[in-house]
């Protein structure tokens, strides 16, 4: 195997083993042709050559150029993982990207819309046609059961549960998560599948739970577009996206319940500092929890221990 060939390799590797979704792997693709390019300025790649200096002289360059540090971040994890595969594959002796350092990566948090307003902008949307009712069942679908726009794309009609059963999601790296439905979903689901029928293409009916007019499985981008289009119409006071309603769902979870590995599980999130990072703690109500539950938080002033001279 030619090095040139490497990269389409290992992505194959991970379309098949992993599981990784579309986008994320022409991000992968991209990220390492760019590197290759950069080094190699379109010649072969010496990819067994490179060295740990190399890569953090490039990691400079990257900065120096402007390039954010969320995104060179997201170049070394592709240098990474590529490194893995291919030592793997016994074609490189070692992984040059492993011990080398980004800059730190400034977390921000997604926009949320706060829950009277969200309410509201969702019960304003008709239900009346096929369409409505389809727009109506996806946005509350998201509010409902927090799901990515990937997760919610690729659901089928025979993935919806039964009376009051948890809802399958199929999430990250084809893990596996279950996740309520709520009562106003359930609602909207019911009425979009009573008018599900006219978008049937006779001959050849689609599995998916979200059709398109031409009777094929709506598009991500479609997906975006119709939440983008309810927005506008009805005046909400920011861009609509898929993620705005998963972070919403999540934030407002936690408002009312204080409970992060609930939400954490909800969302399908490997690390629970992940879900830190995309929700609101309330750090008045932990502080409340701390002084009420810690034996050493508030202590009687009688009882409080004297200390040495």
């Amino acid at each position: 195997m030619q090095p040139e060939q490497w990269i389409s390799c290992y992505i194959e590797n991970l379309k098949t083993q992993k599981g990784y979704s579309i986008h994320t792997l022409k991000n992968y693709q991209r990220q390492l042709e760019a590197t290759a390019m950069t080094l190699w300025s379109g010649s072969t790649p010496k990819w067994p050559m490179l060295l740990p200096a190399e890569i953090q002289h490039l990691v400079a360059r990257w900065h120096q150029s402007g390039l954010s540090s969320r995104s060179i971040n997201t170049r070394l994890s592709a240098i990474r993982g590529f490194y893995h595969y291919l030592i793997k594959q016994k074609w490189v002796q070692m992984n040059p990207a492993k011990s080398i350092q980004a800059p730190k990566v400034h977390k921000r948090l997604p926009k949320q819309v706060d829950a009277e307003t969200l309410s509201d902008f969702l019960h304003q949307i008709p239900q009346e046609t096929a369409i409505e009712a389809r727009d109506r069942a996806i946005m509350e679908l998201f509010y409902s059961s927090g799901l990515r726009l990937s997760e919610l794309a690729s659901l089928d009609v025979s993935h919806l549960p039964q009376d009051d059963a948890l809802l399958k999601v199929v999430g990250k790296g084809a893990k596996q998560r279950y996740v309520p439905i709520g009562s106003k979903a359930h609602q909207a689901l019911n009425i979009w599948l009573n008018k599900r029928i006219d978008f049937h293409q006779e001959r050849n009916p689609q599995e998916a739970l979200f059709l398109s007019k031409n009777g094929h499985r709506l598009s991500v981008r479609s997906i975006q577009t119709r939440l983008n289009f309810w927005a506008l119409k009805l005046g909400l006071p920011s861009h609509l996206h898929p993620h705005m309603l998963r972070h919403s769902c999540a934030t407002h979870l936690l408002e009312n319940s204080h409970n992060l590995r609930a939400v954490q599980e909800l969302l399908g999130h490997a690390s629970l500092a992940t879900t830190q990072i995309y929700t609101h703690v309330d750090f008045s109500h932990l502080a409340k929890i701390y002084d009420a539950a810690h034996p050493r938080a508030l202590m009687h002033p009688d009882k409080k221990e004297k200390m040495d001279d």
